[in-house]
């Protein structure tokens, strides 16, 4: 993929933030997964880090490495014709120079966005200070016009999906992170953990700009969600986690049944799924 085509896709992919219509994004951790949901018509793909890591063996929280994440998301990049953009965690370095080197070879992979989360960890302690947290953003930014390509950030702050902090002040430090974020030049604002409709409605209200949230069961339907004004409702790891649901629902029938009905309700035919990877095969090894 050329600049050229990948800036054109990276604009495709921003204006799906600005429709009529909620982009609602499904998450892929392979080629396979991505060009299913390609097929079903997906304007547009993400990557799961969750996802991802859990299909190469590794816990979720920033255990991976960001060339095996590129790796991956890379090839699903190079698979499918419609935009994708990569969830690479807290950017795989603690300082700006580090963001730097991250968007470059996101770029150099082929994506045309990243998700950039202000945690390094799994406790409250490693939320990363506001400016410092800013200036990586800033940092993505610049280096990512410096290529020419308008690359779509979406900044995510993890303070009610951790719990970071006292809850009577957890709506005003969102709000006040994702507007520094806006301002350093974020596309979009992620407030995953964030599932009441009022709450909802109020930060997209607070914050001026795009604002994604992350699907759950808790969370107003999704026409409802569009009503409000959310840009952009992501799947997460959901869409693998549901697959991998089946897998264990397929191995206990097969063991205290001795069955194998549920493998064959509603598989895709093996013929179909070698097209899908006959189609873009010479991409998806390159």
């Amino acid at each position: 993929m050329n600049i050229r085509e990948q800036a054109q896709k990276a604009e495709q992919f921003r204006k799906l933030h600005h429709g009529p219509r909620l982009l609602l994004l499904p998450n892929a951790w392979d080629v396979v997964s991505a060009r299913i949901l390609e097929e079903c018509g997906h304007p547009a793909i993400a990557t799961s880090s969750a996802a991802v890591a859990f299909s190469l063996g590794y816990p979720d929280g920033q255990r991976i490495s960001r060339e095996e994440m590129l790796e991956v998301a890379g090839r699903i990049a190079r698979a499918v014709d419609v935009p994708v953009t990569a969830d690479l965690e807290a950017g795989y370095g603690t300082t700006p120079k580090d963001m730097v080197e991250t968007v470059e070879a996101a770029i150099e992979a082929g994506v045309i966005g990243m998700n950039l989360e202000d945690v390094t960890g799994d406790e409250e302690g490693s939320c990363v200070d506001l400016p410092l947290q800013a200036e990586k953003i800033r940092a993505v930014s610049d280096a990512a016009k410096a290529l020419g390509v308008p690359f779509v950030l979406n900044a995510r702050t993890d303070i009610y999906l951790m719990s970071i902090g006292p809850e009577a002040t957890r709506f005003e430090r969102t709000a006040e992170r994702l507007r520094a974020y806006r301002d350093a030049g974020a596309s979009c604002l992620f407030a995953p953990g964030v599932y009441d409709r009022e709450t909802i409605a109020k930060l997209v209200k607070a914050v001026e700009a795009p604002v994604n949230i992350l699907a759950n069961p808790a969370c107003p339907p999704i026409a409802e969600l569009e009503k409000i004004g959310v840009a952009r409702v992501s799947a997460g790891s959901g869409i693998m986690r549901a697959a991998l649901g089946l897998v264990r629902r397929i191995g206990k029938e097969m063991i205290e049944s001795r069955s194998c009905e549920t493998m064959f309700a509603g598989s895709i035919p093996h013929a179909e799924l070698n097209r899908m990877m006959m189609r873009r095969a010479s991409g998806a090894n390159a």
